[in-house]
């Protein structure tokens, strides 16, 4: 064995060693670990900030449609009556008793009592997911947000929370209330509830 050649193949191990520590090294020191927590943080800071940014749309969405300067034309003011029958907030109903008579003359068909699916977008799955819930009247059906009726139709799973119940309370605040053929023309003007 020839030890003139030692140095040769020494210099690059030691060389390669002390990269890998001083590489171990300095990677420890940056990083600081891998310590979960730092992470955590992280994310919830984003979160906090992400939540702050919505509640300030929120509340630049209230003020805008609060102001009285928001219809100005009467294309505006159609969209402000629309407005009006998306509101998400509970009726306050006058209950009517039912006359099977004046509902058949407005729709050209017999009406139930209570039935659900008078109101356009609701048919008897619908209705008996409703009674789940103890929303068997229009009366109860009107005195629910549209938040609430959402939350019912999720609760039922895919197939049920595609639908939009936006206007459905308002439907069942005029079968509440016996207006009839209020509630033939609002359907028939709104393409049967769908717009």
């Amino acid at each position: 064995m020839n030890l003139s050649n030692i140095p040769c193949w020494l210099i690059p191990l030691l060389v390669g060693l002390i990269c890998a520590i001083l590489g171990y090294v300095l990677g420890r020191l940056s990083g600081k670990g891998d310590d979960p927590s730092n992470d955590l943080d992280l994310w919830k800071r984003k979160n906090a900030s992400l939540q702050a940014d919505l509640d300030a749309c929120r509340s630049k969405l209230q003020i805008a449609s609060d102001s009285p300067f928001a219809a100005s034309s009467s294309a505006s003011m159609a969209s402000s009556f629309t407005a009006k029958t998306m509101d998400t907030t509970p009726a306050t109903v006058t209950v009517t008793p039912f006359d099977a008579t004046v509902a058949k003359a407005a729709f050209g068909k017999a009406i139930k009592e209570n039935d659900l699916t008078i109101v356009e977008g609701i048919g008897p799955k619908i209705s008996e997911l409703f009674h789940n819930f103890d929303i068997k009247t229009w009366a109860s059906l009107a005195e629910t947000s549209v938040e609430k009726c959402q939350e019912i139709l999720n609760s039922g799973g895919k197939r049920f929370e595609i639908h939009r119940p936006k206007n459905w309370p308002l439907q069942a605040k005029l079968a509440a209330e016996g207006k009839w053929d209020k509630l033939k023309k609002w359907q028939d003007e709104h393409n049967y509830g769908k717009e």
